[in-house]
């Protein structure tokens, strides 16, 4: 099964300092046939203002992956940890038992950026945080695990379920082909730039395309292309 999901069907709400997209039910947007896909609970696609950002606020029981896409976002939590993290880079929070946090953009552009939310497989532990700069030119033409619970990921930041996020960028024309470990698994690929052609569907920049029951799925970019992909159980 390979489902596009436009983006212009995404649920919305905009904030004035906050554009948002929900690929999944969050807030105030419910949609009760995209609550979740397999483990993967949240996909959120952010533009933030310049100068502004997210007051401190309370998790627990969730692992959230930051993908920044332009700008930078710095982060600061209960734990002392402080970081920015810009485009083309990762952070991971584990929020485990609870943990508060703020991420703002302290730019002076505006910062765009993919938060994905994945159950862990089980509740509490301590809380953790941790990024890493991920170059592009180090994810050319195949996918990069950037967050990872699976064994062997080891440059990947680590998350406490059976999930992976892969990066990939791939030119005009050229292809990249993606094979989970079993066809049962819940795969969810957005373009953050670019145009591609999944097998038969294609999908434009910030599209999300749910895919399983799949053996393999080969990826070709109609444009110059940078690739999300999580593989969730």
């Amino acid at each position: 099964m390979i489902e596009l999901r436009p983006f212009n069907t995404l649920g919305a709400a905009n904030h004035g300092w906050l554009d948002a997209r929900h690929h999944f039910s969050f807030a105030g947007y419910h949609d009760p046939s995209r609550v979740n896909w397999g483990a993967l609970r949240v996909w959120n696609d952010d533009k933030i203002a310049p100068k502004s950002g997210f007051p401190t606020h309370p998790h627990n029981d969730m692992e959230i992956i930051t993908y920044v896409r332009s700008g930078a976002i710095t982060h600061r939590d209960s734990m002392g940890n402080e970081g920015r993290t810009e485009a083309g880079d990762v952070q991971v929070m584990s929020a485990g038992s609870g943990v508060q946090h703020s991420e703002f953009n302290l730019e002076d552009e505006e910062t765009t950026l993919f938060q994905i939310w994945i159950i862990p497989e089980q509740r509490g532990g301590d809380p953790s945080w941790g990024a890493r700069k991920f170059p592009k030119d180090n994810r050319a033409g195949a996918f990069v695990p950037l967050a990872s619970g699976v064994a062997n990921d080891d440059d990947a930041l680590p998350i406490r379920t059976d999930a992976r996020v892969l990066g990939a960028t791939v030119k005009a024309g050229e292809s990249v082909t993606y094979t989970p470990r079993d066809p049962s698994r819940h795969l969810y690929l957005v373009p953050a730039t670019g145009k591609v052609r999944v097998e038969d569907v294609e999908a434009n920049a910030r599209d999300g395309v749910a895919i399983t029951q799949q053996d393999s799925v080969t990826i070709t970019a109609l444009e110059d292309s940078e690739l999300v992909l999580v593989d969730a159980a």
